[in-house]
């Protein structure tokens, strides 16, 4: 057969890919010159001229049908021009699986489709016909036992469509051997699939337009061929006729499966009903679930639950489970109210409370609870300060002078802050100065400084996680992120009246605190209207500077805890207020402590004298001020944030008054020791060698110091108190930064001047009563009258004596002095010879031979009777030029 005209040539396809079904159009050159005309068409090599419209020469629309091959040509075939070619070709994708649920634009094949007629006693609901790799990659099946799978997730499922399906679970069952980059491809085909579904009904329309075009355009071809018939009207037509065919069937059908049907419904309901308890069982067996939990504690399993179903069954209109939900809410209302009881519980620890919070939180719980435990916590803080206090209140009046148990501080580990002043002295020169109180003291804790210790123990113990409480509830980590997001919590609307009502609480544990110490150490700082809240103590007696430096260590350790938990300082003033009182306080006490102690010390003069004509007693004076400053070192000392104790110029003024009193109590000593009489003198504990004539002439006799001799030793030690030890106190006052030192030194110098200068006056009055009592008598001798005046015959012998008793003074001190001059001759320096020349040159001279052998013979028995006592100083001479 001839053919007249070119074969067909495809050159182009729209579109150029697609899964079967696909609509395209077709476009090219001599298609055909008709449909009839048109009598082969292949795509992908699957023959489609069954759905193929020819359009004409240049265009013929078609479906893709099922084809082998994945890509391949169009070819076209007519009867004017044969078999075409194709320049373009058309690739066919494989079509993805759509449930029955699922919309399409497509026809599709049900053949590869769970048909459910064939397991319809099995109940199984729709969502279990989605497809079975959700994942899109290859499923391998893992050899892990099931029972294993069960144990580590109990209550789970691998089945993606059940409420507790396990991701985990699934991913071991079915793809444990995948590879990391398979997985990734499953978490794209995952996100794939997720954008599809929230394209919506929209896309779905997008997808399949045409079709629904090519759908409208039939129905109205068929209604508008009907109505140009006018068939649809009468009676008798096609339309009628097939209706009423239809209806008998169906009323056939109803009347033949009407037993068979009830039952089906029946049991369509009764299985209905089931699939609603299997399913909504979880909010029926709720409240028992609830009851459950809360007995065992489970509070974090009742929240979820409760989420759960409030998200579920919140705004359901279901009467049956509003029901159950009315029951669930009773239930929970119980749980907050237990809940907040056990909030605000006393005592409990912070991380009790943080969790009753998070979990009053998650259940929306009404007000504010958070707040509601701070301000417990404020009160229960309050109320045990007052219970320690009134506790050791009653110990005290129940065991007066005793030391209870009860008052030791349990697992208190901190040594205590003693003073120099608890130990004992050891001294130079045989003193025997003693601290004045038995070791046993510093066991026997009085009962307000372990008061003051177990209330700051307790302070310290409580207030840190109270402030962090505080913390957790303004930085909002007390409360869950659906409690934050809810709305439900009050707190933000009164954010500045909370902090201001939380500062006013802090300053009120401070103030408590602070007048509980002061009650019990320094009552008269407290105001009378306070004195039964805060005082009672009834102790005549005040403690000592040791104890009160003791209680100023410990409150200054609890200072520095609070610092830590970084509470502003303008909270913690009242405290260093408390400080710089107590230091004030234990200056004065120590002084005054020290003024006693410098009373007693006349009663430790040993009279023992050393090389330099001195006692021990200015040496103990000295020590006994050096220890008590010693123990005012740390009180003195100004932590960071505290102010000097001498800030105040009343302070500068006692304290100057203190010190100027220590003083002239210890001059007053020396007087009343230079005055005491003899009988009073206690020197039975003097050693002395009998063999040696002694610096006071009878003392190896009777063992008794005469008043001339004490007079030189208190004149002796007066002459270095001026030039050594008041200085050195000074310098000990001003090392410790005390005030008003000139005038301390000033007058204590004056009063030891004047002193000196009355026991001089006595020594020298002493030295002359012999004298004149030699005279009064010669003088008065026959009741001398100058009317019965005899002729005189001589110088009577009662003038004689006296001028032979004052040379008797000044030959005793001629030769004591030659005497000392010759031994240490050797040891001479030019001002020590100076000194020896002007002491001797101020005695009458000897003029007579007599009186210079006399001196010279007793100088030579000295020397004779002392040979060892003097060869000891030639021998040390002597080494000391060797070397």
């Amino acid at each position: 057969m001839s053919r007249s005209r070119q074969p067909p040539l495809v050159t182009g396809i729209s579109p150029n890919e697609g899964i079967p079904w696909t609509k395209v159009t077709i476009r090219g050159e001599n298609l055909g010159t008709g449909p009839t005309d048109l009598i082969g068409l292949t795509i992908c090599g699957h023959n489609c001229l069954l759905t193929a419209e020819w359009m004409s020469a240049s265009k013929i629309v078609c479906r893709v049908g099922q084809a082998k091959n994945d890509k391949g040509d169009i070819i076209v075939t007519t009867k004017s021009g044969g078999k075409g070619t194709s320049t373009v070709s058309f690739k066919l994708l494989k079509p993805e699986k759509i449930g029955l649920l699922d919309q399409s634009a497509v026809w599709v094949d049900e053949m590869n489709y769970y048909d459910m007629r064939t397991d319809r006693n099995k109940g199984i609901p729709p969502l279990s016909l989605r497809p079975a790799n959700p994942l899109g990659i290859e499923i391998e099946k893992s050899k892990f036992p099931q029972k294993d799978l069960e144990m580590l997730f109990p209550g789970m499922s691998a089945d993606f469509t059940s409420e507790n399906f396990s991701a985990a679970w699934y991913l071991i069952e079915n793809h444990s051997t995948t590879s990391f980059e398979q997985l990734k491809m499953a978490v794209t085909n995952l996100k794939r699939q997720a954008n599809k579904k929230s394209e919506g009904s929209l896309a779905y329309v997008k997808g399949g337009l045409s079709t629904f075009f090519e759908a409208q355009d039939a129905l109205s071809a068929i209604h508008q061929k009907l109505e140009a018939d006018g068939t649809e009207k009468v009676e008798g037509s096609m339309t009628q006729k097939l209706e009423n065919v239809l209806n008998r069937a169906s009323n056939t059908a109803d009347t033949l499966f009407q037993e068979v049907l009830g039952r089906k419904d029946k049991a369509d309901s009764t299985r209905n009903a089931l699939n609603v308890l299997q399913r909504f069982k979880f909010l029926f067996n709720l409240p028992l679930n609830i009851e459950r939990n809360i007995q065992k504690g489970d509070y974090d399993v009742v929240i979820n639950d409760y989420e759960k179903a409030k998200s579920l069954f919140g705004k359901t209109e279901v009467q049956v489970f509003k029901k159950y939900y009315a029951e669930v809410e009773t239930r929970v209302e119980a749980l907050r109210e237990l809940l907040l009881a056990k909030l605000l519980e006393t005592p409990s620890t912070l991380h009790d409370q943080k969790r009753y919070i998070r979990y009053l939180s998650d259940l929306h719980a009404p007000g504010d609870p958070a707040w509601q435990c701070i301000g417990a916590q404020h009160r229960w803080i309050l109320q045990l300060m007052h219970s320690c206090k009134e506790g050791y209140v009653q110990d005290l009046k129940g065991t007066p002078g005793l030391h209870s148990p009860m008052l030791d501080l349990d697992n208190d580990t901190r040594p205590l802050v003693l003073g120099p002043l608890s130990q004992t002295a050891s001294l130079k020169r045989g003193s025997s100065f003693q601290a004045g109180r038995d070791d046993t003291w510093r066991y026997k804790t009085p009962h307000r400084v372990a008061f003051v210790e177990k209330l700051t123990k307790l302070v310290l113990s409580q207030l840190p996680n109270f402030w962090k409480l505080w913390i957790s509830y303004v930085n909002g980590s007390l409360f869950s992120e659906t409690a934050e997001k809810s709305g439900q919590i009050e707190r933000s609307k009164n954010v500045r009246q909370r902090q201001n009502d939380f500062k006013k609480m802090i300053q009120e544990v401070m103030q408590c605190l602070v007048k509980l110490i002061r009650g019990a150490l320094l009552p008269l700082s407290i105001p009378e209207c306070g004195v039964r809240q805060y005082g009672g103590w009834e102790v005549k007696s005040e403690l000592s500077g040791q104890w009160l430096a003791h209680v100023i260590q410990t409150i200054r350790l609890t200072y520095e805890s609070l610092t830590a938990l970084e509470i502003p300082n303008d909270m913690l003033q009242t405290i260093q207020d408390l400080i710089l009182d107590l230091r004030v306080r234990c200056v004065m006490v120590t002084l005054q402590h020290t003024a006693e102690e410098i009373k007693r010390l006349a009663e430790k003069e040993d009279w023992i004298i050393d090389n330099e004509g001195l006692t021990s007693l200015p040496y103990q004076f000295e020590q006994c001020i050096v220890h008590s400053l010693q123990s005012l070192k740390g009180v003195l000392e100004c932590k960071p944030g505290e102010a000097s104790v001498f800030q105040q110029p009343k302070t500068q003024e006692e304290v100057c008054q203190l010190s100027i009193n220590i003083m002239q109590i210890f001059i007053y000593c020396l007087e009343q020791l230079s005055t005491k009489p003899d009988a009073d003198v206690d020197t039975t504990h003097l050693s002395v060698d009998v063999s040696s004539p002694d610096l006071f002439g009878s003392i190896h006799e009777d063992f008794t110091l005469t008043s001339e001799q004490r007079l030189l030793i208190v004149l002796s030690n007066c002459c270095y108190l001026e030039r050594h030890t008041f200085l050195n106190i000074a310098e000990h006052f001003e090392k410790h930064n005390f005030q008003g030192i000139e005038k301390i030194t000033q007058i204590s110098m004056a009063s030891l001047k004047e002193l000196d200068q009355r026991l001089f006056e006595n020594y020298i009055e002493l030295k002359a009563d012999p004298i004149v009592g030699s005279l009064e008598p010669g003088i008065y001798a026959g009741y001398f009258d100058w009317k019965d005046c005899l002729p005189p015959t001589g110088v009577r012998n009662y003038l004689k004596e006296a001028l032979v008793n004052i040379i008797a003074v000044h030959a005793e001190a001629r030769l004591e002095i030659c005497a000392l001059r010759d031994t240490v001759a050797v040891h001479l320096t030019p001002e020590s010879k100076s000194s020896f020349k002007q002491a001797l040159e101020a005695l009458p001279q000897l003029s007579s031979g007599a009186d210079k052998k006399l001196l010279e013979e007793l100088l030579n028995k000295f020397k004779s009777s002392m040979h060892l006592q003097l060869t000891c100083f030639q021998a040390a001479s002597s080494t000391m030029m060797k070397t």
